[in-house]
């Protein structure tokens, strides 16, 4: 008996990619570089030495009005030396024009939605990974990246 035949289902035409943390900054700077509107980007941690190689794109697509907005931990729920950090280097995202929002709690997820037709979703903290290893889901779909920015309540 076919018991799949019982099951309405609808084929996802969303493409999508894997990416280890070895190939995804190569194609998520590319995305960020041809982003159009806006670059949302939802990292739990951020450090300098990640955070730097961010700020040259940063400052391309801030200058030609693409909006940026970073949602990461609010420090104080941070250790001392991270808390520091994660500090100077949101008040440099700030100081450029990045729109950052800070969340108190067990914040964890890490998302990229760009200009609502690209997401990255995975376990790779974008704006701090170093030496671990990581995998970040590519999806090209205005349908799920509006999924998303209703599913985590984003008002944007």
């Amino acid at each position: 008996m076919n018991w799949f035949k019982f099951f309405k289902t609808t084929p996802d035409k969303a493409s999508s990619i894997l990416y280890d943390e070895k190939t995804f900054y190569q194609a998520f700077f590319k995305d960020i570089k041809n982003a159009q509107s806006e670059v949302i980007i939802e990292s739990p941690f951020i450090s300098a030495k990640r955070a730097e190689k961010f700020y040259l794109i940063f400052t391309r697509i801030l200058d030609r009005g693409t909006k940026v907005l970073i949602i990461t931990r609010d420090p104080s729920d941070l250790d001392s030396e991270s808390r520091d950090i994660a500090t100077n280097e949101i008040m440099h995202m700030a100081d450029m024009g990045i729109d950052v929002k800070l969340v108190k709690g067990n914040h964890h997820r890490k998302i990229v939605i760009i200009d609502r037709k690209i997401i990255y979703e995975g376990s790779l903290n974008i704006l701090s990974q170093n030496n671990s290893i990581e995998l970040m889901r590519r999806f090209d779909s205005s349908k799920i990246a509006n999924e998303l920015i209703k599913f985590i309540k984003l008002k944007v």
